[in-house]
């Protein structure tokens, strides 16, 4: 993946979150304040307004104003978790002109310790790291056997969009879902669903 690629992925990033824009408030609004979609739209918008000015940057750039962006224009706690997620992974590419599939382990990991650095959260508490920490298992598992970008991308989906179905059997103990406590219970994270559908727009374009 050079930066034309990762270039297309924001931009598709921005296309699914703003298709997922209700879904995603929809979760949202049974346990918590209804605007996840709402916001996510609102700061992939901003990202993409700055696409110009990014096209000029190398591949840790792009993540880099792109996470800054995020934290900065998508409202409530998301905004902060998303844009270090993104800031994190911009400095495992640092200084590098292509990414593999060989590169995709660090990167989640970097965004994942972003994540729990800023939110202080670990797995099981019904977040995004509920879908995060799985893919990033998945991907590490199928590379110790598997080189082709198709089915360590698709072992990553899978384990996001299972993790983010698995939110719903928790209860939410951080963030404003544990206010709700026990009702919480049956209801997916919108956080994991959000995760899950960036995630899903990597493979989207790498597959393409």
């Amino acid at each position: 993946m050079k930066e034309e690629t990762l270039l297309n992925v924001i931009v598709c990033m921005q296309e699914n979150i703003k298709e997922n824009r209700e879904y995603l408030s929809d979760l949202d609004r049974e346990i918590g304040d209804g605007d996840h979609g709402i916001n996510m739209d609102r700061g992939f918008a901003e990202v993409i307004k700055k696409m110009d000015s990014m096209k000029d940057q190398d591949l840790a750039g792009i993540l880099k104003t792109t996470g800054m962006t995020l934290a900065f224009k998508v409202g409530g706690a998301s905004g902060p978790l998303y844009g270090t997620a993104f800031m994190k992974a911009s400095d495992v590419i640092k200084g590098k002109t292509e990414i593999t599939i060989q590169d995709l382990p660090a990167l989640l990991e970097a965004a994942i310790d972003g994540i729990q650095m800023r939110g202080k959260a670990v797995a099981g508490e019904k977040t995004m790291l509920d879908a995060l920490m799985p893919a990033k298992e998945a991907v590490e598992k199928i590379l110790e056997t598997e080189s082709d970008a198709k089915p360590v991308l698709e072992a990553m989906i899978k384990a996001a969009e299972d993790g983010a179905e698995y939110t719903k059997t928790i209860k939410a103990t951080k963030g404003r879902a544990s206010y709700v406590g026990e009702r919480s219970i049956g209801h997916m994270d919108p956080g994991a669903a959000s995760s899950a559908i960036l995630l899903r727009s990597i493979a989207e374009v790498v597959l393409d």
